[in-house]
């Protein structure tokens, strides 16, 4: 950014990993949604930016640039089910076995593998409602 002669203001790069070393996480970040774009729209395809935005977010949440494959999705989540739903699952589990590992099964993998209601929608929230007695209420005025 300080050659002369180069208007950094124009210029670009696609790689990540420097532009996360030189302008920080959050410009990685946004790099990673217009790179998205890019090559998607390159294949005539478009991707919701809602989406884009959750999987760049997803690799930059821990304030460094992971990748979204084994070794990037280990450092993310510590869920031996979720791991294994990804890849490698009986290295995974047999790993997470032998380290006593243990899994709150919260995401949304997990819950989809045992059929539990995952924590999105409706299930993203627990409703209490204690419905008054009416009956008790009625009997004591009378």
């Amino acid at each position: 950014m300080i050659t002369p002669g180069i208007e950094f203001e124009q210029t670009s790069t696609n790689d990540l990993v420097e532009t996360f070393q030189v302008l920080g996480i959050e410009a990685a970040r946004t790099k990673i949604i217009s790179e998205i774009k890019y090559v998607m729209g390159s294949y005539g395809l478009h991707i919701d930016d809602r989406h884009m935005t959750v999987l760049a977010d997803t690799m930059t949440n821990k304030g460094q640039v992971l990748g979204i494959q084994r070794f990037g999705m280990s450092k993310m989540k510590g869920s031996p089910l979720m791991l294994a739903s990804f890849e490698k699952t009986a290295d995974t589990l047999y790993e997470a076995a032998i380290m006593c590992r243990q899994d709150r099964i919260e995401g949304v993998s997990e819950c989809i593998m045992i059929g539990k209601l995952a924590p999105i929608g409706s299930g993203a929230f627990k409703l209490v409602y204690d419905e008054p007695d009416t009956y008790d209420t009625k009997e004591k005025k009378e």
